[in-house]
């Protein structure tokens, strides 16, 4: 059983409390919904799934029905204990008080096990979290979050179009990203003011260049991303290391796919 909008609002005032815009709170406040994306996520009772966010535990409930075994992460101490009562007889939900973006995560997901992160991230944290996954936490080797739609078009992008940028080089770097479905406001407690989409990383063996090399050049870049890369990466990449690399200095940065920032950088480090 997953919760209902008249749920959301029974527990929300039962226990005295309310969304908080400095969290980025919007509880997803429709069943079929979060079955959705937990049919979306892949998994049953042989998986391992991590939530980021679980706030009163609409998509918890949902995963938890899939068989998963399910670590669901919130930060408001003030939903932690709704949440695990609402939790109480799934054996398969383990609640953890925590900020995500201070976890330890080799302490808390065990390295040895292949994890999802299956979660709808707040706003505010949605885009350095899911960064931050990738570069750290390789045991998550999956990911599908429901983000900003802006956000998820970002890292699904691909090049040479306008929603391309160093996030979108960063997931084409640690996996393969791809948008598989829309959610709309309409869903959600207190209704936001735009659309979200659910977005799918999955891990690949990433390319043998550096990730900080490469992602400092690609930040770099971006930074000016209206300049010809001659000009934004001027004092970093000589012309002639551009000619090695097959890359025009005349580009701009949204022209170059991953393995053209993975050859660009390599040349720039003397390799």
């Amino acid at each position: 059983m997953t919760h209902s909008r008249p749920r959301i609002h029974d527990l929300l005032e039962a226990n005295s409390l309310a969304p908080r815009r400095d969290l980025g709170q919007n509880f997803v406040a429709d069943p079929n919904t979060v079955r959705r994306i937990a049919y979306l996520a892949r998994v049953g009772p042989a998986d391992h799934v991590v939530e980021v966010g679980a706030g009163l535990g609409s998509l918890t409930l949902a995963l938890a029905d899939t068989g998963a075994d399910v670590t669901a992460i919130e930060v408001d101490a003030g939903m932690v204990p709704v949440l695990r009562d609402e939790v109480a007889d799934r054996e398969n939900v383990r609640v953890v008080e925590a900020d995500a973006m201070r976890l330890d995560w080799d302490e808390m997901l065990d390295p040895s096990i292949k994890w999802v992160l299956v979660a709808n991230l707040p706003y505010n944290v949605g885009t350095p979290l899911v960064c931050d996954i990738l570069d750290f936490v390789p045991q998550v080797d999956r990911i599908l979050v429901m983000v900003q739609r802006e956000v998820a078009e970002r890292f699904a992008a691909a090049p040479s179009t306008s929603a391309y940028g160093a996030i979108s080089v960063k997931a084409a770097y640690w996996g393969t990203a791809r948008i598989v479905g829309i959610v709309p406001s309409t869903v959600f407690v207190p209704r936001p003011n735009v659309e979200s989409a659910l977005v799918e990383i999955t891990r690949h063996t990433p390319p043998t260049t550096d990730a900080v090399e490469l992602f400092t050049l690609v930040k770099t870049a971006f930074g000016q991303r209206r300049k010809m890369l001659r000009k934004s990466l001027s004092g970093i990449v000589a012309a002639e290391q551009f000619e090695a690399a097959a890359v025009a200095g005349t580009s701009r940065p949204e022209e170059l796919d991953v393995d053209a920032w993975c050859r660009l950088t390599e040349i720039v480090h003397g390799r």
